[in-house]
């Protein structure tokens, strides 16, 4: 029952991917809201059963992640209770046991999570039990960058600048939930269960030394900060130390996004400026998957090339996915991706690029493959990614532009040394030598001890007979939707 302070008596925060006791839009609420806030994380049976490899990074990130959050809303007065089962069970029994009058969630975009969090309101709503949530993960959502005729954007340039225009600092404060901590509820909640007990196991996530939780979110933040001037120009770059590597902690939530966005937007620079689109990038297909969640169903954003006849050739996609296609950036690309969870973001262009204009593979294989190996795999900005390079998608890379993998490993890799990490059976070869090296002598190869086709794969295709054969896939399916109209 309320009270005269408050409008509820108690309230459940369900944490998601937001994993940190900050600048939380749910917490603060409910920390507003109730004077006593009890705190939930549920390991989602629905999401954990659907992932094969049992050696899962995302998983022991989140449990790590989740591990953290627990002892600092201990050390606060409070707990974590964490749960393994359904989440439209677990938070409506955890409701009732609780005698829980509200829960607090921050908003998800993906029409899965949507659902989820519809069957939970309505399981709440028959017990009279009331369900907020908030806008926490983005700085802008929905239908809040709009263009001047109420319409979504379907090209970034103008939406980024729509963005621009309208943030301002009230957007980037911070929810300070600090003066209320005194509200959060122990609960007798118990240890969390084991990585073994949620049915899975270790990775190499430590050898890695991917740092997590909002520890790791910070220091990875406070190391950026002393690069991002450089940014603009070193994030190209795969042998440098340009990128943020921040985008697993974006993705569940170990740093916040008003925290980031407000220090890139306060600075000064060219690199502070860049990093700050890229932000905006991820809101841009945020965006988009709201407005067209027909995505999330494997549909291409652009229709006329929703069936596009891809040869589809599974020994072509295997030798792509294993890194051996024969062409050297594209296969250091691939390596890390399996051995890390990780890929670059100019490696991931040339590769995706690669896989749908070389191969003639379906881009929604490659969309598939990196759903199940990213650390970082986030629904939009994996769908936007690959249809960008597919060419399907909104303002997306032009159909007829094709990137040759031997030009970009020259200019963004010259010297070799992302592909002598990843491919380290090349790494006996020049500089010049190391992004072609089909094209060496046979004389080279036997002084090197380095025999193509033996030691290292021939190219399994050629390039510029492929990329005519995707110029008339492409070309086809236009002629095809003009014939039609």
């Amino acid at each position: 029952m309320a009270t005269s302070d408050f409008p509820y008596a108690s309230a459940l925060v369900w944490f998601r991917r937001d994993l940190r006791d900050f600048d939380h839009a749910a917490l603060y609420h409910a920390l507003k809201s109730a004077p006593r806030v009890y705190c939930a994380f549920v390991f989602d049976t629905d999401i954990l059963d659907r992932l094969e490899d049992k050696a899962d990074r995302r998983v022991e990130f989140i449990w790590e992640s989740v591990r953290e959050l627990k002892e600092a809303l201990r050390a606060q007065g409070g707990d974590l209770i964490v749960r393994h089962g359904y989440a439209e069970e677990e938070i409506p029994a955890l409701a009732t046991e609780l005698e829980i009058e509200a829960v607090y969630a921050n908003r998800d975009y993906e029409p899965s999570a949507n659902l989820r969090d519809s069957k939970v309101a309505q399981a709440l709503q028959r017990t009279a039990v009331a369900f907020h949530d908030f806008k926490d993960q983005v700085i802008f959502e929905r239908d809040e960058i709009l263009t001047q005729s109420g319409k979504p954007y379907g090209v970034f340039t103008p939406y980024r600048n729509a963005w621009l225009r309208k943030v301002e600092d009230i957007f980037l404060r911070p929810y300070g939930v600090d003066p209320d901590t005194a509200h959060l509820a122990r609960h007798d909640a118990g240890t969390m269960p084991s990585l073994e007990a949620l049915g899975f196991e270790r990775t190499n996530l430590r050898s890695l030394a991917i740092p997590t939780g909002m520890r790791g979110g910070a220091q990875l933040f406070a190391d950026f900060l002393e690069r991002i001037d450089s940014y603009k120009n070193a994030r190209d770059y795969p042998g440098l130390k340009g990128p943020s590597y921040l985008s697993v902690h974006l993705r569940f939530g170990t740093v916040s996004i008003r925290h980031l966005a407000r220090t890139a937007w306060r600075m000064e620079g060219g690199g502070a400026e860049t990093w700050l689109a890229e932000l905006i990038w991820r809101e841009f297909y945020f965006q988009i998957l709201h407005h067209h969640p027909e995505l999330a169903e494997g549909r291409t954003y652009k229709p006329e090339f929703d069936a596009l006849p891809f040869p589809d050739d599974t020994t072509l996609f295997d030798s792509w996915c294993e890194g051996r296609t024969g062409y050297p950036l594209v296969d250091a690309a691939m390596r890390q991706l399996n051995q890390s969870g990780y890929m670059h973001n100019r490696p991931r262009m040339v590769a995706a690029s690669f896989l749908v204009k070389d191969l003639l593979v379906d881009w929604r294989r490659g969309e598939r493959y990196f759903a199940e190996k990213l650390i970082d795999y986030d629904f939009a900005a994996n769908n936007g990614g690959w249809q960008w390079a597919a060419s399907t998608g909104c303002d997306a890379q032009p159909w007829f532009r094709i990137f040759n993998p031997v030009t970009q490993s020259e200019r963004f890799d010259g010297q070799g040394k992302f592909i002598r990490k990843y491919v380290p059976e090349l790494a006996p070869c020049n500089d010049k030598e190391i992004h072609a090296p089909w094209t060496m002598s046979n004389t080279r190869q036997q002084a090197l001890g380095l025999i193509i086709g033996r030691d290292y794969p021939m190219p399994i295709v050629d390039h510029a007979m492929r990329r005519e054969q995707a110029l008339a896939l492409y070309k086809s399916a236009q002629s095809s939707l003009a014939a039609t109209e």
